[in-house]
């Protein structure tokens, strides 16, 4: 990629990042975060703006990012009928006829439904070369339930295809029997009370189970147990053993099962620092040119 490129595509990302809700330091607990509601979100006003975006001199891109940024999903979705409603026309494929490159993607992101996104990005990570398989493990691991079901709905039906079936064909080893447990849904729920004999039980299994003959174990507990529980694990692994429980990983799995496993293991240790750093880390990679796994990153984060 050019200089030039690589200008355009870091503008785009600070264009985009600069017109976020962020929080400042004096907020209120609870309007903390990015993508949010918009407290004097006005559908009509929105509506016209976005015509005029589209339909004026030139393609007004910084209203349209203004606008969709700043909109929670909901509104985004309110906004889309609304839209429909008024012009007989479809929001999505007129930003699309508008638009192009990653800007084009990101919108399409923003606008969809949830599942509907979730869906594709599942699909990307598990069909496209390339393309990080642990984007995956992000969505199959973070979604409540109900999200998950919409998600592997919205999968069959846009893609007619199984997602449990792909995971088959695509992937192998450990990932393989992670995505595959994760993808049945059957995470125990936490019903507010710590089972403490089943902590330890799991740490000493854990303890006996460290090496690659015995990463079925680690899968069942991986991806049975609630993040609450798993948390508690995780702090009497590392009392128990006076290591922490990736330090294990590192020590006693290579390659893919090691990823794998590190990557659940951040995921459920602190979800938000997790998505935090993914967002980090493809900031870095948006100066280089690959602005748009920056807003993707965003987007996935959302409904959490």
């Amino acid at each position: 990629m050019s200089v030039t490129g690589e200008v355009m595509q870091s503008s785009l990302t600070q264009e985009i990042l600069s017109h976020l809700g962020l929080a400042n330091k004096t907020a209120a607990w609870g309007t903390l975060g990015t993508l949010r509601t918009f407290l004097s979100f006005g559908v009509d006003k929105d509506v016209h703006r976005l015509l005029r975006a589209i339909t004026g001199q030139g393609v007004d891109h910084s209203a349209i990012i203004d606008v969709l940024t700043n909109r929670s999903r909901e509104q985004r979705q309110l906004l889309s009928r609304a839209f429909w409603e008024r012009t007989q026309q479809d929001l999505l494929k007129s930003l699309q006829a508008a638009l192009s490159g990653n800007l084009e993607r990101i919108v399409v992101a923003l606008l969809q439904p949830a599942a509907q996104s979730d869906a594709q990005e599942l699909r990307m990570a598990l069909k496209t070369s390339g393309f990080a398989k642990d984007v995956a493990l992000e969505i199959l691991a973070t979604r409540a339930l109900p999200q998950l079901q919409e998600c592997l709905a919205a999968y069959k039906l846009h893609f007619q295809a199984e997602a449990e079936e792909d995971i088959k064909s695509e992937t192998t080893s450990i990932l393989q029997d992670l995505l595959l447990a994760l993808a049945k849904g059957s995470r125990e729920s936490y019903c507010g009370i710590t089972d403490y004999n089943l902590a330890e039980q799991d740490v000493q299994a854990l303890q006996r189970g460290e090496g690659p003959s015995t990463e079925r174990l680690w899968v069942l507990i991986f991806t049975q147990r609630n993040p609450e529980h798993l948390r508690r694990v995780f702090d009497l692994y590392q009392w128990r053993t006076g290591r922490s429980l990736e330090e294990a990983v590192r020590h006693h799995f290579n390659g893919d099962a090691q990823a794998a496993l590190l990557n659940l293991a951040s995921v459920v240790r602190n979800t938000p620092l997790y998505f935090a750093d993914k967002l980090h880390q493809s900031l870095q990679d948006a100066v280089k040119g690959d602005c748009r796994q920056a807003l993707l990153a965003l987007c996935r984060a959302e409904d959490l």
